[in-house]
């Protein structure tokens, strides 16, 4: 197997991983889709549709989001925001967060 291949793999899982955080640090304000997707490559992380859809979709049934449909525009958006819940759930993940990279670090330090 190329090792650019396994990198690539290896990458998208960390990404995959992470993407639940990012999506809640970006959830204070209303967003649609769209929006977020956009919110989400303004700070680094391309994220695709058909992943995002499908993962708020997952958030507001576990109970961590909450959606409401705006129909006054030119067309209708779902528009999602964090709930209490997500909220807590956040802060105890960002604390997790913490603790893995702090870890993480320390078992790189003095490795090329």
């Amino acid at each position: 197997m190329d090792v650019n291949d396994v990198l690539l793999s290896i990458q998208q899982e960390l990404k995959r991983g992470t993407l639940v955080l990012a999506v809640l640090t970006q959830m204070d304000q209303p967003q649609y889709g769209y929006s977020l997707i956009q919110a989400l490559t303004d700070q680094g992380m391309e994220v695709e549709q058909n992943t995002l859809y499908p993962l708020l979709r997952r958030l507001e049934k576990q109970g961590l989001l909450e959606s409401d449909w705006d129909v006054e525009g030119s067309r209708p958006r779902r528009y999602y925001k964090i709930s209490n819940d997500g909220i807590k759930v956040r802060s105890l993940l960002m604390e997790d967060w913490k603790k893995l990279n702090e870890m993480m670090f320390k078992m790189m330090e003095g490795l090329k």
